[in-house]
Parts: C-alpha cells; sequence; structure tokens
C-alpha cells in the first residue's frame, strides 16, 4: 500500500481538496478507505455509499462512482450528481 503520511507536493494538494469537499459535502458519510491510486494518480476518499471523492496531481475534485457490474466508472462534478447517479444503478 502506498504511504499517504508523506505524501509529494501535489498528492498533498488533492488531499486537502478532497477532505475538504468531505467535510463540505458528506461529513456523516462513513469511510472505507483513504487512498492513492498509483495508476492513475488520484488520491480518494472512499465512503462507504459507494462514491469516492477523488483529486488528481492536485486538481478540483471529482466524484467517482463505479457500477461494479459492468466496471464502468462516472466521473462527476458534485455529491448531489454521484448520489443520483448511485439511485440509478
Amino acid at each position: 500500500m502506498y504511504n499517504l503520511q508523506n505524501p509529494a507536493h501535489l498528492e498533498a494538494k488533492g488531499l486537502s481538496k478532497v477532505w475538504k469537499a468531505y467535510a463540505e459535502e458528506c461529513p456523516r458519510e462513513d469511510i472505507m478507505e483513504v487512498g492513492f491510486n498509483t495508476m492513475s494518480g488520484y488520491v480518494y476518499i472512499a465512503l462507504e455509499n459507494g462514491c469516492s471523492i477523488s483529486s488528481a496531481f492536485g486538481q478540483d475534485v471529482e466524484y467517482i462512482i463505479t457500477d461494479f457490474e459492468t466496471g464502468e466508472e462516472f466521473f462527476l462534478d458534485t455529491m448531489e450528481e454521484a448520489i443520483n447517479k448511485l439511485e440509478t444503478l
């Protein structure tokens, strides 16, 4: 597993953005995992509700929903859009 206790500069910027989004958008959602995807460059907070809050290379936050039956990922701009997408899967 990647060590997030000593992140690179852009990873640290991304982490600050995903934590801020979590605190503002869904602080009562249970967190399943906080991590870094070495293949995509995304830092993320994976929530128990099926949504991940992510940022690649310190960029703006995206909300990722995965259809686990097809493997398709949906990248959304807001938590509201993510929740609506979860409801349609």
